[in-house]
């Protein structure tokens, strides 16, 4: 499952502040998927250093590792002086932390002395690799890593369950009169599209973690397996959440629609819903349209704070589409 740039960095983001973050993180993807702007995003937030100046000469306790010789290899002796400076106390607050670009290209004696450290990782540091081409890298540096893969472009996935709620809210905005049967029959196809996206995600996130079972069982021990399965449990959560509020953002954007189409401004969101959102203008005035938008933004706010789920959607559906 490949991430698109804003996810990968949210995703991060969200562990380091549940205190999930890993240790060392394989970043992956094509030329301008993002990777170097995932590192510096992530190397930022732990470390104090502005993003910007991540891979310049500004950052203080951020080691970078990158091809320099003329056979654009990372030799041993740049990951000698990384590990150098990964061995050295941090300041108050700040987290060290070693980037190594092009990480396929290290040298053997290099991706052995590396292999080392990921082994044995200093206190408070973090390390992040970055490679186009991960399948060139040893099993065993692999096997330890966290895997980021970024989409070609790092550009978001389209959803199919996106499309599908839009189909719903068209469908709803047709029917004539509102009332607790519609508002249900709402949540309900709400419910089933996230309940798809959880097993879907699942299902993919079951399959990589086989898949690494399978080629690395040999280079590893009992305890990774452990730390893989955590790790996957907890990016099925991730993504569900994330996914999940792709879909409130849907909910906003139709409404929002509707307000624009009462207000006469002639941008939409969803110009495959401008029809059915200028039928709902014609049904609700401003004032109205505002306090369900409201409704809509209060829910998402509920469900940042882990108030139950099926609940927190039946509630709002029925203050948004019962009347």
């Amino acid at each position: 499952m490949a991430f698109s740039k804003k996810t990968a960095i949210t995703l991060l983001r969200r562990a380091h502040e549940n205190n999930r973050l890993g240790h060392a993180y394989l970043i992956s993807g094509p030329v301008g998927s993002g990777k170097r702007d995932v590192a510096a995003d992530l190397a930022s937030v732990v470390n104090g250093t502005e993003a910007g100046d991540v891979f310049s000469s500004k950052a203080r306790e951020i080691f970078v590792a990158e091809p320099e010789s003329k056979s654009r290899r990372i030799l041993i002796e740049q990951i000698r002086e990384l590990e150098h400076g990964l061995q050295m106390r941090a300041l108050e607050g700040r987290r060290k932390v070693a980037i190594i670009a092009e990480a396929d290209r290290l040298q053997p004696q290099a991706a052995n002395a590396f292999l080392k450290t990921l082994e044995e990782p200093p206190s408070n540091s973090l390390l992040l690799l970055l490679s186009s081409l991960p399948e060139a890298l040893p099993d065993t540096i692999m096997s330890r890593c966290i895997s980021i893969p970024l989409t070609p472009n790092g550009e978001e996935i389209e959803i199919p369950e996106r499309s599908e709620l839009v189909e719903l809210l068209r469908g709803a905005a047709r029917d004539k009169s509102w009332g607790l049967q519609q508002a249900y029959r709402l949540q309900q196809g709400m419910q089933s599209l996230l309940n798809r996206i959880k097993q879907k995600i699942k299902a993919e996130n079951d399959q990589a973690l086989e898949k690494e079972e399978e080629r690395y069982r040999n280079a590893t021990d009992g305890a990774w397996l452990e730390d893989r399965e955590e790790y996957y449990k907890a990016l099925t959560e991730s993504l569900y959440i994330q996914r999940r509020a792709m879909l409130i953002e849907v909910l906003l954007e139709f409404w929002s629609d509707v307000l624009r189409a009462c207000t006469g401004v002639r941008q939409r969101n969803l110009p495959e819903a401008k029809k059915e959102t200028e039928s709902l203008a014609d049904r609700f005035d401003v004032p109205a349209v505002l306090r369900r938008i409201q409704r809509l933004e209060e829910l998402r706010d509920n469900l940042g704070r882990n108030i139950q789920e099926a609940l927190a959607f039946e509630v709002a559906f029925l203050e948004v589409f019962a009347s």
